[in-house]
C-alpha cells in the first residue's frame, strides 16, 4: 500500500481512533490504540489519498432504484472528517463529467445491493497516493483529478440529511420512512432525481454547512481537523453564491471575522509545502487592506512576493526579542484573524500548536484548512463592503406556491 495509510476500527461512531499514519513506528503504536477501541473486530489499514476532493450522496431508494439524492461537496480536502468539513449545495467545482460518473455509480450501487430505505455514499475526486507519478503535486491541478473512486457507502441515514432536506425542500427522512414502512411515496417530480432534471432545486442559490467547534471548552484540545470528528454542532445558511453562503455561515457560528479596510491585523503561518496555495488568500487579505504578521518563514515568502508582511517571533523562539511573539499578540487581542496552515512536514509541533490553542482560548477567529482560507478570503472580497445580500425566497421554495397544504411537510409559516 505504502505510506501514508489510514487506520480505521471497526464500528465506531465519528471516527473514533482514526488517524493518519506516515511510518511504521506511528502505525505500530496507533495500532496498539485501535484494537482497544474495537476489541471484537478489524482494524482496517487502507491507503491514503492526498490532495483529493470528497463528494456525497445523500438518497433514498426502493427496491435497487433511486427514488431521490442529492449531491453536495466538501470545502476542505479529503482527510477532514465529513462531520467537522463544511458542505457546499449543489457542488460548485466539480465538473459535469465528474458529477454524471459519481451518478452513475450510484446509480449500479443501488441496484446491485437492491438497496431500499435511506443511504450515503462518500466519494473520492482526484489525489494522488504513494509512488505516484504525480506525488510531488500539492494542489490536484494533475490529470488524475477526474478520477472518481468510492471511499464508502452506508446503508443509513448520514447527519448531513438535515442540512440536505432544508436545502432542496424535500424531508428525505419522511420518504426514507415511507419507504420502510411500504407506505404511498410522493410524486416524483417533487423529489430531487439522481440525474437532476431542469428545474430541480437548488435553483438560483447556494446552501453552506459550517461546522461548530467547542475547543474553547476543552482545555489542552488542539483545535485541528483531521479524520477524526471534533465538532459539536453545525449551521447552515443560504446565498447567492458560495461565497455569501459561506460567509454567513461563518458569521453564524459566532466567528468574529474581522472587517475589511478597517486595518485589522491578521496572522499568517504556514508550513513550506502549503506555501503556494496561502499565497493567493494572503495578497486578498492585504488587498483589503488588513495587516498582515507571521512567523518568520511565513513573513519572509510573502515579502518575497510582494505581500507585506511583518515578523513575529515562534512562542517558543527567544532569538527575535524585539518583536511580540504570537501567542502574545493573541492573548493582547491584537490579532482579529489567526491562520495557521501546518502539514506533516511541519516541523514547529508545538509552537503550531500553541499558536492555534491561544487563538482558541481567548476567542480569536481561526483557521487550519487551506481550502477554508481561500474561501474566506475569496468572501471577503466579494463582500467587502458589508453587502450580503438576502437570498430570495421565491427562489428557493419557488413550488410551495404551487402545492397544496396537504402536501406540504412543513407548515405554511415555518422559517427556512
Amino acid at each position: 500500500v505504502g505510506y501514508p495509510v489510514l487506520v480505521r476500527p471497526s464500528f465506531v461512531l465519528s471516527g473514533a481512533a482514526m488517524k493518519v499514519c506516515r511510518d511504521e513506528e506511528g502505525l505500530r503504536a496507533h495500532l496498539d490504540i485501535a484494537k482497544e477501541v474495537s476489541q471484537d473486530y478489524p482494524v482496517v489499514v487502507s491507503q491514503f489519498v492526498r490532495g483529493a476532493r470528497e463528494l456525497e450522496m445523500d438518497g433514498v431508494a426502493k427496491d435497487g432504484e433511486v427514488v431521490c439524492c442529492q449531491a453536495h461537496e466538501h470545502v476542505e480536502d479529503a482527510g477532514v472528517h465529513s462531520g467537522d468539513a463544511s458542505l457546499l449545495l449543489p457542488p460548485q467545482t466539480l465538473s459535469d463529467y465528474v458529477l454524471r460518473r459519481a451518478r452513475e455509480a450510484v446509480r449500479e450501487i443501488v441496484k446491485q445491493l437492491q438497496i431500499s430505505g435511506p443511504f450515503n455514499i462518500q466519494f473520492l475526486v482526484g489525489g494522488r497516493t504513494s509512488g505516484s507519478k504525480d506525488e510531488d503535486e500539492l494542489d490536484g491541478s494533475f490529470a488524475s483529478m477526474n478520477d472518481v473512486r468510492v471511499i464508502e457507502c452506508n446503508l443509513r441515514a448520514s447527519r448531513s440529511v438535515p442540512f440536505v432536506s432544508k436545502a432542496t425542500g424535500v424531508d428525505f427522512a419522511d420518504v426514507a420512512t415511507r419507504v420502510l414502512a411500504g407506505l404511498p411515496l410522493p410524486d416524483e417530480e417533487k423529489l430531487p432525481q439522481l440525474f437532476p432534471r431542469e428545474g430541480q432545486a437548488p435553483q438560483n442559490f447556494v446552501a453552506v454547512k459550517a461546522p461548530m467547534f467547542s475547543f474553547a471548552r476543552l482545555r489542552g484540545a488542539d483545535p485541528a481537523l483531521g479524520v477524526e470528528m471534533s465538532s459539536t454542532g453545525e449551521v447552515a445558511c443560504f446565498g447567492r453564491d458560495k461565497e455569501e453562503a459561506f460567509l454567513k455561515a461563518l458569521l453564524s457560528t459566532t466567528m468574529k471575522v474581522p472587517t475589511a479596510g478597517s486595518g485589522d491585523t491578521v496572522l499568517v503561518s504556514f508550513a513550506a509545502p502549503l506555501a503556494h496555495r496561502a499565497l493567493g488568500p494572503a495578497f486578498q487579505l492585504h488587498d483589503l487592506g488588513y495587516d498582515l504578521v507571521g512567523t518568520e518563514a511565513t513573513a519572509s515568502y510573502l515579502r518575497g512576493r510582494g505581500v507585506p508582511c511583518k515578523t513575529v517571533a515562534f512562542p517558543t523562539d527567544d532569538s527575535m526579542v524585539e518583536d511580540a511573539t504570537a501567542t502574545a499578540l493573541l492573548r493582547d487581542k491584537k490579532i482579529k484573524l489567526a491562520v495557521n496552515l501546518h502539514a506533516p512536514e511541519s516541523k514547529r509541533l508545538e509552537d503550531n500548536y500553541m499558536i492555534r490553542r491561544t487563538a482558541a482560548d481567548f476567542g480569536i477567529a481561526l483557521v487550519t484548512n487551506p481550502q477554508v482560507f481561500e474561501l474566506l478570503a475569496a468572501a471577503l472580497t466579494r463582500h467587502k463592503k458589508g453587502d450580503i445580500l438576502a437570498a430570495n425566497p421565491s427562489d428557493l421554495f419557488s413550488y410551495y406556491e404551487r402545492e397544496p397544504s396537504t402536501d406540504a411537510w412543513t407548515g405554511a409559516n415555518e422559517f427556512h
